[in-house]
C-alpha cells in the first residue's frame, strides 16, 4: 500500500535529509515547488540539479509535479500575510487561511490526484517535498491531507530536529500523537 511522508528543506542538512528518507524507505520524492532553487549556502543542496544527483546516489527517484506547485499569485498572497504577521518564510508556522482555501480551490481541485495516485501504484513510500520546515506552513500539508482523506494514504510528517529530520506526528493516527511532537517527547505542546 502506498504511503507518504512530508519533508522540507529548512533546518536540515543534506546528509540528515537523505538518511531520513532512506531510513523510511522512500522510493520517490515528489518536488512540489514552483521554483526549484533555495537561497543560501546552508540549503544549496536542495537546488534541483544537486538534489536530483543526491537522491539518485541514494537510490531514490525524483519527479517534479509542477501542477501541485502554488501559483506566483498565491505565493505573493502568503508573503503579504507573512509580512503582516512579521514572520519570514523560514520561520512561518501556519498558512494564511485565504491561501489555503484558494490553493485547494485553484490548484488541488483542478489537479488529477486520482491519476497521480494510479501512476504511483508501483511505489510503496513517497515523499512530498517543499522548502518550509513545518508542514503546517506549507502547501504540501494540503496535498498530504487530500491524499490521506481521498485515497487512504498513511501520511507522516518529518521535521528537522537537532540532528536532522525526525517523525513528529502522523495524520493517520489522530489522537495518538500530539502534532509537532515525537512520541515520547516530554516538551511542551
Amino acid at each position: 500500500m502506498l504511503s507518504a511522508v512530508t519533508v522540507g528543506v529548512y533546518g536540515s542538512t543534506a546528509g540528515a535529509f537523505l538518511e531520513e528518507l532512506t531510513g523510511r524507505g522512500v522510493e520517490l520524492l515528489l518536488d512540489l515547488r514552483q521554483r526549484r532553487g533555495v537561497r543560501g549556502p546552508d540549503h544549496c543542496w536542495a537546488n534541483s540539479a544537486r538534489l536530483q544527483r543526491a537522491l539518485a546516489s541514494a537510490g531514490i527517484g525524483y519527479r517534479h509535479v509542477r501542477g501541485l506547485a502554488p501559483t506566483t499569485e498565491l505565493r505573493r498572497l502568503q508573503y503579504r500575510e507573512d509580512d503582516r504577521l512579521g514572520v519570514g518564510k523560514r520561520n512561518r508556522v501556519a498558512l494564511a487561511p485565504e491561501y489555503a482555501e484558494r490553493y485547494e480551490r485553484e490548484v488541488l481541485d483542478r489537479f488529477d490526484l486520482d491519476g497521480l495516485v494510479l501512476e504511483l501504484a508501483g511505489h510503496s513510500t513517497l515523499a512530498l517535498f517543499c522548502v518550509e520546515r513545518d508542514p503546517e506552513a506549507c502547501h504540501r500539508s494540503l496535498v498530504a491531507e487530500r491524499l490521506r482523506a481521498g485515497h487512504g494514504l498513511s501520511v507522516a510528517d518529518l521535521r528537522p530536529g537537532p540532528a536532522g529530520p525526525s517523525l513528529r506526528g502522523r495524520r493517520d493516527l489522530p489522537g495518538l500523537l500530539v502534532p509537532g511532537r515525537a512520541q515520547g517527547d516530554a516538551g511542551p505542546a
